[in-house]
């Protein structure tokens, strides 16, 4: 096949022997049976690997639904059983439906062993089934209407979702009459695929349709939908499909991992960084506090507090006739004339410079005199250079300190 299908349906006969047919997304068969086990390239190439086993070797029944929880109704049934059963409970294995939705819950009972040996046989040829069903589960039934599937050397019978079973054909009829003399007796649709006259059987068949062709296209057919009772779950229950979600878990894991670490590492190199930021930041307010005060170069504690206290000690300063008290007496001469502009204003050990901007020596002068007509003050220029505006000057005023 050089297609993708969307299942592989393989029949275990009960000799041993193999066929099977791929199927695609709604069903149809997409070839007849062919005998054997199929190619690596075909199982490579399915999505989904089913495997029909022989009826004879698993029981269906059913039971009241004796809990709530599947998995306390696990641990429950072998028990509710077991009378029923001829082997030791420890030696069988029960399925049972994903969901419990009704008061009596179908079950599948068969050894041990026997579902044991059907793997390893598949896995000899390579086969990892992700489900596996009895043959009688995929027969049709309906209320009071059945399904009987002949072969060359037996027969598969179903009347109801719990009742099948299978037999030669010399024990068939048998089985048919005591059906045919239950008081709900069952109508059977007989599918015949021997190339023989039709069987003379002791019930009223509704159709009976005789030399019919490949017993597998038929069953597969049928199991379109698959039934509800996977025989694989438990310790069987297959786990090479979980292997890719498995990788992805563990990639996931890693990638998490990795993430955390990451996060780890970015927090501390963050850290480090805002560190050094701080490291440069303190340096740097160590400068300006020994520009403005430098006084408290000796003094140790944390420079913000160091400067806001220098600051309160000057701000007190000026309420008794500090840089606040001389400001408050030249702002008047100072705002009193439009012929001169300040430029600047330094304060420094109870001096106050001032940086002035006049049209000439003359305003710069007269400002000079106004200034130092003020009482307690004492002002000279200290500097007077000429530009294209006018002239640049700076006067001192002392007197600042009480």
């Amino acid at each position: 096949m050089d297609f993708m299908s969307a299942r592989l349906l393989i029949r275990l006969q009960p000799d041993g022997e193999l066929a099977w047919l791929a199927q695609d997304a709604h069903g149809r068969a997409l070839s007849g049976a062919t005998p054997g086990a199929p190619s690596a390239v075909a199982l490579a190439r399915a999505q989904r690997v089913v495997v029909l086993v022989p009826a004879e070797d698993v029981l269906l029944l059913d039971t009241p639904r004796v809990a709530a929880q599947r998995a306390q109704f696990i641990k429950a049934v072998p028990f509710a059983l077991e009378d029923q059963l001829a082997c030791p409970v420890e030696d069988l294995h029960f399925a049972v439906p994903d969901r419990l939705a009704d008061a009596r819950v179908a079950i599948a009972v068969m050894a041990r062993d026997t579902l044991r040996g059907w793997l390893d046989r598949l896995v000899r040829d390579g086969i990892r089934p992700d489900a596996m069903f009895a043959e009688t589960q995929v027969l049709p039934h309906a209320d009071g209407s059945g399904c009987i599937l002949i072969e060359d050397a037996r027969a598969l019978w179903r009347s109801a979702a719990t009742q099948a079973g299978a037999c030669d054909l010399v024990g068939l009829s048998d089985w048919l009459a005591v059906l045919a003399g239950a008081p709900d007796a069952t109508t059977f649709e007989i599918h015949d695929f021997r190339d023989a006259p039709p069987l003379n059987l002791p019930i009223a068949a509704s159709r009976y349709h005789a030399r019919q062709h490949d017993a597998l296209a038929f069953l597969a057919a049928r199991a379109a939908i698959e039934p509800a009772l996977n025989l694989l779950q438990g310790e069987f229950a297959p786990a090479h499909r979980q292997a890719p979600a498995q990788r992805l878990w563990r990639n996931a894991a890693v990638l998490a991992a990795a993430a955390v670490i990451l996060l780890f590492v970015y927090y501390g190199l963050d850290c480090w960084h805002l560190a050094s930021v701080s490291a440069r930041l303190d340096v740097a307010a160590r400068a300006v506090l020994h520009e403005g005060f430098p006084e408290m170069d000796k003094v140790a504690g944390d420079p913000r507090q160091l400067m806001q206290s220098a600051l309160t000690r000057m701000h007190a300063g000026a309420d008794s006739g500090g840089l606040a008290h001389v400001l408050a007496q030249i702002a008047p001469v100072l705002g009193s004339t439009t012929r001169t502009t300040l430029t600047g204003l330094e304060y420094h050990n109870a001096t106050l410079e001032l940086g002035l901007r006049a049209p000439d020596l003359q305003t710069l002068d007269l400002m000079r005199e106004r200034l130092a007509n003020l009482p307690g003050l004492k002002v000279e220029v200290t500097a007077a250079n000429s530009s294209a505006t006018g002239i640049d000057g700076r006067l001192r005023i002392a007197g600042a300190k009480p």
